[in-house]
């Protein structure tokens, strides 16, 4: 699934064509993708304009003229295209108007006019439009977690939440209602910048590790977004070139592999919390 770093490449790619753009020739393909799609989806998006594109956690929030806001969120293999150009492709590429593209409308800027399609071969992506006002309090965000690039992020904020938790670091980072957007790949690899073991209880790291945590979190997301995501499934920006961050993985998916650390002789291991794989080194991680 799209992590944090690959939604906001894609909310990048959108952005030049889509923000202040109005929406004519709306489609809709079919009733529904996870969930259906709103009632007169195409009636209300049609003629609208977006003022601009924001993203929360690993939705993507389009405010439009009309006070709603399309939101859209890529599930699994969700992608925007651009006039032939895939904007977050994952599993087969799929060609433009394909029979995976479920709903198409053109953006116009100036004398400039853009197609852009949505595709989703898996259906696990979903549409809503919300009222603008109050968007927060929408069910879909009401529980989340600060921003782990935003300014409500801090080592504070772990403190508190954090306090008296036994469940261990790894899963915990993973909860929304903690920090929002932050998925498997980049906690695994912000675990091992920081030198912390997934298997230590979130309440027992002390303060100055979790200043440590913090920023490392935002150097991993940081470092993702500027190479353009991570390609695991085929995953393509919005030029259609492939993000690249998977190259520079120090233990995810390296199972097996000698620790890049300096110095270490510790080999990645692989376990599973919560239902998902995590990678780390133990000579480096240890409690």
């Amino acid at each position: 699934m799209p992590e944090l770093p690959e939604v906001e490449t894609v909310r990048r790619g959108l952005e030049p064509v889509l923000a202040g753009a109005r929406l004519t020739r709306v489609r809709q393909n079919r009733p529904d993708l996870r969930f259906p799609f709103p009632d007169r989806f195409v009636e209300r998006l049609e003629g609208a304009t977006v003022t601009r594109l924001d993203r929360r956690a690993k939705y993507l929030l389009m405010p439009l003229s009309t006070g709603e806001t399309w939101v859209s969120h890529l599930g699994m293999t969700g992608r925007f295209t651009l006039d032939g150009s895939q904007i977050g492709e994952f599993e087969e590429p799929a060609p433009i108007a394909g029979k995976h593209e479920h709903m198409s409308l053109c953006a116009v800027r100036g004398d400039a006019v853009t197609r852009i399609g949505f595709a989703d071969a898996r259906r696990f992506g979903f549409m809503g439009l919300i009222p603008s006002e109050g968007i927060e309090a929408h069910p879909w965000f009401a529980a989340m977690g600060p921003e782990p690039l935003g300014n409500g992020f801090s080592a504070l904020h772990l403190a508190q939440a954090f306090s008296g938790r036994k469940q261990n670091v790894k899963v915990s980072l993973l909860d929304q209602r903690i920090v929002a957007g932050l998925g498997n790949i980049y906690v695994c690899e912000a675990l091992y910048r920081a030198r912390i073991s997934p298997l230590i209880a979130a309440g027992r790291i002390s303060q100055p590790r979790l200043e440590r945590l913090t920023a490392v979190i935002r150097d991993v997301l940081n470092d993702a977004i500027a190479a353009g995501g991570s390609t695991l499934r085929d995953f393509a920006n919005a030029d259609g070139g492939q993000g690249y961050f998977q190259h520079r993985f120090d233990v995810y998916g390296r199972e097996g592999q000698p620790c890049l650390g300096e110095g270490c002789t510790g080999v990645v291991r692989r376990i599973v919390q919560g239902g998902r794989s995590t990678f780390y080194c133990p000579s480096c991680q240890r409690r």
